[in-house]
């Protein structure tokens, strides 16, 4: 027989009601539910189709690509995208995109953005053979230029953060055939922009995601001259409002990347993995604070120079180049927690 009282475990807490902010993994019982539950992950981590780019906007010959975004899964704006400047804008509502008569003051390509969909940020990126330290700011209806970065610089430089609170960090000073990849850092407060702490690593074509003290940056290529094109990497760093801190690496080494997320829960999708450019990925990992993890499936289509909105449990990534002007968009759902009722016999 068995001694009962020998049998080692822990306590099963009694609650009249849920507890608000369970951890992962906790159990109670449910005094009024009769019910034993617990906090369990629900893992779904996949991507699926969304509506296309309107192909003919904002232009055919450059393609959707090298464009920003700002926003949620639902409410989503994208701009800057072309091969070439552009000042076109776009807005997703979950289902399609559409072309709102409010277009970006100074037209441009691989340039950064933040923000939501009515209150975003587009900063710097490449104008008119130059990099350009352009920053405007959208309230929902039009844009409205404000004080130049410091350090103009284009080619996919990071930002983060809102339209009045926001961080640049990364991209190149110099333009084809060689870049000049930076470790710039800076702050905007809704009027002009202040030099931070440079990042540990310099380059361009990166991603990055979080708020102005909170921020993550990741990917990109630290040297770049046509036609060996550059060094893509892996590296991570995380900025807390004071200075960088170089963090565990990406699995997968790439540029123009898509990233989405916060400091501690961020995504990262897609890019040009190997050189030369036009060889393309669409690896997806998701980052927990402390070190990135591979997921099993990535974009359906492999592509970099997208671009990117939303959170890790629920993003967004649309336009880019894989080889070949790309106007799909894909739909991320993630990793998510829940009350489950423990089934017991």
């Amino acid at each position: 027989m068995v001694a009962y009282t020998g049998i080692q475990g822990q306590n099963i807490l009694i609650v009249s009601s849920d507890p608000s902010n369970p951890t992962e993994g906790q159990i109670w019982y449910n005094s009024t539910s009769n019910l034993l539950k617990g906090y369990q992950n629900v893992v779904t981590n996949t991507w699926a189709s969304g509506g296309n780019l309107p192909v003919s906007s904002p232009a055919p010959a450059g393609g959707m690509r090298n464009g920003a975004g700002a926003g949620t899964q639902t409410a989503a704006l994208g701009f800057g995208f072309a091969l070439g400047p552009n000042t076109a804008t776009l807005s997703y509502d979950g289902t399609s995109w559409t072309v709102p008569p409010a277009t970006l003051n100074t037209a441009r390509s691989y340039l950064g953005g933040c923000g939501t969909q009515t209150a975003a940020l587009a900063v710097g990126g490449n104008a008119s053979g130059a990099v350009s330290g352009a920053t405007e700011s959208y309230n929902g209806t039009s844009w409205t230029s404000k004080t130049s970065l410091t350090t103009a610089r284009g080619y996919r430089l990071g930002c983060a953060g809102t339209n009045t609170a926001a961080i640049a960090f990364g991209g190149s000073t110099s333009v084809f055939p060689t870049l000049t990849a930076s470790a710039v850092t800076e702050a905007f407060n809704g009027t002009s922009w202040t030099n931070l702490p440079s990042m540990n690593t310099a380059r361009s074509y990166l991603s990055g995601c979080g708020t102005q003290t909170a921020t993550l940056a990741f990917g990109g290529t630290t040297t770049f001259t046509l036609p060996t094109v550059g060094n893509r990497v892996t590296a991570t760093e995380s900025y807390n409002g004071t200075a960088w801190t170089t963090v565990n690496s990406m699995n997968t080494a790439r540029q123009s990347l898509g990233g989405v997320g916060t400091q501690t829960a961020a995504l990262g999708f897609g890019g040009n993995s190997t050189p030369p450019g036009t060889t393309s990925t669409g690896a997806t990992e998701l980052w927990n604070g402390t070190s990135w993890t591979s997921n099993p499936t990535g974009l359906a289509t492999p592509r970099g120079a997208m671009g990117s909105a939303g959170t890790q449990a629920a993003g967004l990534g649309f336009g880019g180049y894989g080889p070949g002007n790309k106007n799909q968009t894909e739909e991320w759902t993630g990793t998510a927690v829940a009350v489950r009722t423990i089934t017991t016999s």
